[in-house]
């Protein structure tokens, strides 16, 4: 399965290394991913890997109008 937010649909970034000499080597930069179990508004419970970016905006906005904002059906 692939590491990417189940909800916003974003994955892994790409960054350079940079060492002391000052040469640059590609390296991923990979989410903070988190298994969180969601209580949705119809009353299911849903497993979901989701980034903690996304964790702070359902615990601000609510897991409705995240769902809402990026199309998401349950």
């Amino acid at each position: 399965m692939s590491r990417k937010d189940t909800l916003t649909g974003k994955g892994k970034l790409k960054g350079n290394r940079v060492s002391h000499s000052n040469i640059k080597t590609s390296r991923p930069r990979e989410l903070n991913l988190q298994t969180q179990k969601v209580v949705l508004p119809n009353g299911r419970v849903v497993k979901l890997k989701v980034s903690t970016r996304t964790l702070r905006t359902i615990s601000k906005k609510g897991i409705s109008s995240v769902l809402k904002k990026n199309n998401v059906k349950f």
